[in-house]
């Protein structure tokens, strides 16, 4: 049964519904909640779970997340504006229609911003075998053998690709990318010497690097992060001004009434809040954010203009 304050609140939501001119002037929600997103066990279904169990706990409705992987965004561009189908995804949300034609969904058109909940900085690494133990150093030895470096990376238009690129276009080096199929594979071929340079994610990064099986050279967040304690800033280490960082948001259909969204944001943001969620997500590579919608559509344009950049001076581009 809900507490005094809930009904307080469920009710002054429906005057704000009633207001907005959407369809009901019933309280929200009523029914259950869908959060669709990746695949199971990628940081955005960790990140799906755990606001889904706390938004089923404070809004007093079952709220259940639906593994789709990259058909997601469809999914939910294509879903009623009615806030019970909301997206839980990254960067190939608007990354994908920069790097190809015909993609069924608009980062901006098609999707109405509800919070970015966190970002995920990576690693700069090298193989033991690369001569190298500092980003100056690696610039150096980049600049002396153009071409003879190489760097692994997952399919064309993934973090550790466009990171990649983007380092090399600030750095002015030349270094080869290696594609494969996945960040895994990416990793593997890494320890195993078939590539010398490598964009990875902390969480995967963290035991390798304890083990010698690869060398952190530095973090390519603006700042110093407490997920990467005592690595430099690429930014810091030689290339001013780098920075790679995967942000992560929940998203609402397009169009959905202004007052859901405004729901969803205050308990999604409180659940994000939280000090064991933190750690969780923490744990996955990732730092909460917890923002207003206003904040997400910023981050996004900026990645946009950031990225259609680099894939555009690079040419990769899928044709």
């Amino acid at each position: 049964m809900r507490d005094v304050h809930s009904v307080i609140r469920l009710l002054a939501f429906s005057v704000a519904i009633a207001g907005s001119g959407a369809a009901s002037g019933d309280a929200f929600p009523l029914k259950t909640i869908r959060i669709i997103t990746a695949e199971a066990g990628s940081a955005n279904d960790v990140m799906a779970r755990l606001i889904a169990s706390g938004l089923s706990a404070s809004l007093g409705q079952p709220v259940i997340v639906d593994n789709r992987g990259m058909t997601a965004m469809e999914a939910v561009a294509r879903a009623p504006n009615d806030g019970y189908t909301l997206l839980s995804f990254g960067p190939p949300l608007w990354i994908l229609p920069l790097m190809r034609n015909h993609v069924p969904w608009d980062a901006v058109r098609d999707f109405a911003p509800i919070t970015l909940a966190m970002s995920a900085p990576s690693i700069l690494a090298v193989h033991p075998s690369v001569p190298v133990k500092t980003v100056g150093e690696l610039l150096v030895l980049a600049k002396a053998k153009p071409a003879a470096l190489d760097y692994a990376g997952s399919f064309p238009g993934s973090t550790s690709h466009l990171s990649g690129e983007l380092f090399k276009a600030m750095a002015g080096v030349k270094v080869v990318y290696v594609p494969y199929k996945g960040p895994a594979s990416a990793l593997n071929a890494l320890i195993a010497g078939e590539t010398h340079v490598i964009f990875v994610n902390v969480p995967s990064a963290t035991p390798h690097s304890k083990s010698g099986r690869l060398r952190t050279l530095a973090v390519t967040s603006a700042q110093p992060s407490a997920l990467a304690p005592g690595l430099p800033t690429v930014a810091a280490s030689g290339v001013p001004g780098y920075e790679s960082v995967s942000p992560f948001g929940v998203f609402a259909p397009a169009r959905t009434p202004e007052a859901i969204v405004g729901l969803l944001n205050q308990e999604i943001v409180k659940v994000l809040s939280r000090s064991d969620v933190k750690e969780k997500l923490f744990g996955f590579g990732g730092e909460v954010v917890a923002s207003t919608p206003e904040k997400l559509a910023a981050a996004i344009k900026t990645e946009t203009v950031t990225w259609g950049k680099v894939i555009r001076d690079a040419g990769v581009r899928e044709k």
